[in-house]
């Protein structure tokens, strides 16, 4: 009974979009900065040689390998900052070495942002797409097998659901 509760927990808490952070969320960029991600407010920052700063837009990449996408200074919720109800995998890893047929994740959710010829290149969440297969490609180019999905992949993956951050370009050729 008590998983179950637990799952529902989950459920609650990925499928609201006011989601709560982590009191003590924090992290480190694969530099080493502190990130600290505020429970009330969602805001983020980094501290870097005794200095705190409001982050900046994009999307950053954690030590642990995770990615954490800032926008607008606001962090948007994924497994690696929620509170787990119990260990368990992250959902972008459960992609990682599945085959990649046609476009990758991460092609596809920047075509579908950005638009056919970049016709919506000026929306933020065209800028995060872009980040995100910029470091899709840099794992694949790292990789024995450039035909499996990454970390990063299994992120794009999860994002294309994510209408707010990453909306649909309206603009089509016609």
């Amino acid at each position: 009974m008590k998983s179950k509760a637990n799952l529902l927990l989950l459920l609650v808490l990925v499928l609201s979009s006011h989601t709560v952070l982590l009191a003590d969320s924090n992290f480190k960029l694969q530099q080493g900065d502190v990130v600290t991600v505020d429970p009330n407010t969602n805001r983020a920052t980094v501290t870097r040689g005794g200095t705190t700063t409001p982050m900046w837009d994009g999307a950053h990449r954690m030590q642990d390998g995770s990615v954490l996408i800032i926008n607008r200074g606001i962090a948007v919720p994924n497994k690696a900052i929620l509170a787990p109800p119990e260990p368990a995998l992250p959902e972008a890893e459960k992609w990682e070495g599945a085959p990649i047929a046609g476009y990758s994740p991460c092609e596809k959710l920047a075509r579908r942002v950005c638009g056919v010829q970049d016709r919506c290149g000026e929306v933020e969440g065209c800028n995060l797409a872009r980040q995100l297969l910029g470091m899709e490609e840099d794992e694949r180019a790292a990789s024995k097998n450039r035909n499996r999905m990454t970390y990063s992949s299994g992120q794009c993956q999860i994002m294309m659901t994510d209408s707010e951050v990453f909306p649909i370009c309206p603009r089509h050729d016609r």
